[in-house]
């Protein structure tokens, strides 16, 4: 089933986001007098064709890994004399630099409709309620404690951990001061902690913000009984079975999972001994530890999961707003999420951000699938970050993307007259060896992963 709802979430994934881009190319070319010769979404062989009243051909192929917008152009074939002012070079800079541009912004349109949809249909969130300080650690040296929750980091209000993670990961690889309002269970009064960065997590793969401050959030008790194995970890190697219940570590007993996560974490890639109770009988199982992290950040891996306990309405808040502040948080979370990727892309040219956190096509079919069997309101959210993400690479000045075509467009504006076809095919074949590198790059780490 996971592996059906994998290959549906990323062929619909895939499907919306691409056909939304180039129809933004073709609408706003449309009304710039651009003669279409054909939509296709998808490459490679034609699966299903059909053709309007003004000559588009419109595709549906069987590579579902993009699409594109054929236009009329004298680059590419000879135009007869009467379709010349059809033609897509034929236009002036600023048609075609809105053509070009229109793409990219269509992705950043259909994030914040995305976004604004799941404002108003509102999200139950935890709050951000702090279960254990660990000891030694920046947030204890910043006199954070058990039982307090954080209302703001650096000045930005928070709901959920959700959020509280989201602005830990913009100081990812950074050095100074992060601000954190907090408020004991209880209290009325705020009060304001400061915890001194230096080089934060600079250059950890698959880094955790909030475990790395020392911060564990509260959580309710649950019982070590196993719900959930990797196929691949650990665990299920070694021969434990769903309905298992732990009952001690390395002699050390356990009474709840928080205290396997914490046993476990502290023991990367280490040997251990499980006793487990099956069927009313004890056994006893060896088995090693994997690693997740690198580093001082490595924490071990068991590769088992609990089903989820019941939170207390206490520790719970629903969120959600009217139809014209959703569009207000729509467009913030879309201006948030487009100036992440962006200093994400910054952090990691510069080394602060390892470029192990690239992902590519088998880490993206995987968190579609997983976000397609979560609901509906978390393949929403992960449509929405992907179509930033498609939104904002293609902006880049590179040659061969979006943004690469409007570097020599701005250039031409300036000049008053076009770069050589010379320098721009120099430009296409850097651009091209740039993509290709960083094609290879994400699917190295996505194998990686595996």
């Amino acid at each position: 089933m996971g592996t059906l709802y994998m290959i549906v979430g990323t062929l619909v994934a895939l499907g919306v986001l691409v056909t939304f881009h180039e129809f933004g190319h073709f609408w706003v070319a449309r009304r710039c007098g651009v003669k279409v010769l054909r939509f296709s979404v998808g490459f490679g062989k034609p699966l299903l064709r059909w053709s309007d009243r003004h000559g588009t051909e419109f595709v549906i192929a069987a590579i579902p890994l993009g699409g594109y917008v054929k236009m009329l152009d004298e680059r590419e074939a000879d135009v007869p004399g009467a379709l010349l002012g059809g033609a897509f070079n034929r236009k002036s800079v600023r048609q075609r630099f809105a053509i070009v541009s229109a793409g990219p912004l269509a992705n950043f349109l259909l994030a914040l409709a995305f976004f604004w949809l799941l404002a108003m249909l509102g999200s139950e969130q935890v709050r951000p309620v702090i279960g254990a300080v660990e000891a030694g650690s920046l947030a204890e040296q910043a006199g954070l404690a058990a039982d307090e929750e954080i209302l703001a980091v650096n000045g930005k209000r928070v709901t959920g951990w959700g959020e509280v993670n989201l602005q830990l990961v913009r100081r990812l690889g950074e050095s100074g001061r992060l601000d954190l309002t907090v408020r004991e269970l209880g209290a009325s009064q705020e009060q304001h902690r400061q915890i001194v960065l230096h080089e934060w997590l600079k250059g950890v793969e698959e880094p955790d913000p909030i475990g790395a401050l020392g911060i564990r959030p509260w959580r309710p008790q649950v019982a070590p009984v196993i719900a959930q194995l990797d196929p691949e970890g650990p665990a299920r190697s070694a021969g434990v079975v769903l309905g298992d219940r732990l009952l001690s570590l390395n002699g050390q007993s356990l009474a709840d999972w928080q205290q396997v996560i914490d046993q476990v974490g502290s023991l990367p890639g280490q040997p251990v001994r499980l006793v487990v109770e099956r069927e009313g009988r004890q056994e006893e199982i060896a088995l090693t530890l994997g690693v997740r992290g690198e580093g001082a950040f490595a924490r071990g891996y068991l590769g088992a999961g609990v089903a989820a306990g019941e939170w207390p309405a206490e520790m719970l808040r629903e969120v959600s707003f009217g139809p014209l502040e959703a569009m207000v948080e729509g467009g913030r979370r879309t201006w948030a999420m487009s100036l992440l990727t962006l200093d994400s892309l910054k952090k990691m040219l510069l080394g602060e951000l390892s470029v192990k956190n690239l992902s590519g096509p088998i880490t993206i079919a995987k968190v579609a699938g997983a976000s397609a069997q979560s609901g509906l309101g978390d393949f929403l959210n992960f449509l929405a970050y992907l179509s930033i993400s498609l939104g904002v690479l293609n902006l880049l000045p590179i040659p061969v993307l979006d943004g690469g075509h409007l570097l020599f467009y701005l250039v031409e504006w300036v000049r008053g007259r076009p770069l050589s076809d010379r320098v721009q095919g120099w430009g296409m074949q850097i651009g091209i060896t740039l993509v290709v590198g960083v094609m290879l790059l994400a699917l190295v780490n996505d194998i990686g992963r595996l």
